[in-house]
């Protein structure tokens, strides 16, 4: 049975993901680079554009969604000039549709936890079959890779059907996120760079998914073709993320340069 309080606080997740995420696609700067970045890496890319403004006196926007969202709305026109995804599938897209400049390069492999706040919960796999558990956040594997891998974890070792009741998808990331963190939800999978994050490392408790029951998570990053007057400050920033720099900021949220 559902718990009482756990549409409230699903409801407030998702009217909070919805106002930043709004805020953010409404509020143009004509002026400022535009960075879609997919949901995992926001936290880290915080930083990351501080530090590449602090280098280069360019300055950022950043837009949060989903990576299966994002590329829709470049394909249908959407005025960004990068986009860091958290798989190779969607960039790979842009590509084939010559909307970008060059292929996609990998900027860095992520990593997939299970996380709680409630100090009741073991964060492990086998928990997830325990009736302590009635409901597990995951992305939704449609349009958010960290959901994708989560269900390819899920599948392979045999529990899809023992708890497809008790899953929640999120429409990223960032939204499965709140649903942990509010504690609408028992647990759930998202990215190791969340925790990772000031703002999150001492939060709850998590652990590590083995990486041998999920495919590599290499991130794609493509430059853009949509605004031909900022694709030099685009190559720049592309060129840091891939620096020893930019490197060095990754790995401190979590992600693997090699696999």
């Amino acid at each position: 049975m559902l718990r009482t309080n756990f549409y409230p606080k699903i409801l407030f997740s998702s009217c909070f993901f919805l106002i930043v995420l709004l805020f953010s696609c409404n509020t143009e700067h004509k002026d400022k680079l535009r960075i879609a970045v997919a949901a995992n890496l926001q936290f880290a890319m915080q930083e990351l554009v501080y530090d590449f403004s602090e280098r280069s006196g360019v300055e950022c926007e950043i837009i949060v969604s989903s990576s299966g969202k994002l590329t829709a709305q470049i394909i249908e026109g959407a005025p960004f000039d990068l986009l860091l995804s958290a798989d190779m599938k969607y960039p790979q897209e842009l590509y084939k549709r010559n909307l970008t400049l060059f292929p996609p390069e990998i900027y860095a492999y992520g990593n997939l936890i299970l996380w709680t706040l409630h100090e009741d919960i073991t964060p492990n796999l086998e928990y997830l079959l325990s009736e302590d558990v009635s409901h597990i956040a995951i992305g939704n594997p449609k349009t958010a890779p960290y959901g994708a891998s989560a269900m390819e974890v899920i599948q392979k070792i045999g529990i899809e059907k023992a708890i497809q009741k008790k899953l929640v998808y999120g429409e990223s990331i960032a939204q499965t996120n709140q649903f942990i963190i509010s504690e609408a939800v028992d647990l759930g999978f998202t990215s190791k760079s969340v925790v990772m994050s000031a703002r999150m490392k001492d939060k709850g408790v998590w652990k590590e998914v083995d990486k041998d029951l999920y495919k590599p998570m290499a991130q794609g990053m493509v430059v853009l073709k949509s605004r031909k007057a900022f694709e030099a400050k685009a190559i720049q920033f592309r060129d840091y993320m891939l620096s020893s720099e930019g490197k060095e900021i990754l790995h401190k949220f979590g992600y693997d340069m090699k696999h």
